[in-house]
């Protein structure tokens, strides 16, 4: 049983959808807890406030999910095209 070049780019494409996945997600998780974390100081300081502030960090942190998203959008490329 030998390896050809197909095996070796089907097993790149699985390491790099992972390492896409992998470093992909965590910049979103930072940035939703550090988003989260400060809108509820936020809260606690000003709590009159809490529907405009819930509102702004939903929106923040939407903008966040976006870049873990492309890297699933690239993670399934990798896996279904290559």
């Amino acid at each position: 049983m030998a390896i050809e070049g197909a095996d070796i780019v089907k097993a790149a494409a699985f390491i790099g959808a992972g390492l896409a996945m992998g470093f992909g997600a965590i910049g979103p998780g930072v940035g939703e807890g550090f988003a989260a974390g400060k809108a509820c100081e936020a809260i606690g300081k000003k709590p009159e406030e809490a529907g405009l502030l819930t509102r702004t960090m939903l929106v923040g942190q939407a903008v966040s999910e976006s870049t873990g998203i492309y890297s699933l959008v690239i993670a399934l490329l990798l896996l279904f095209v290559v």
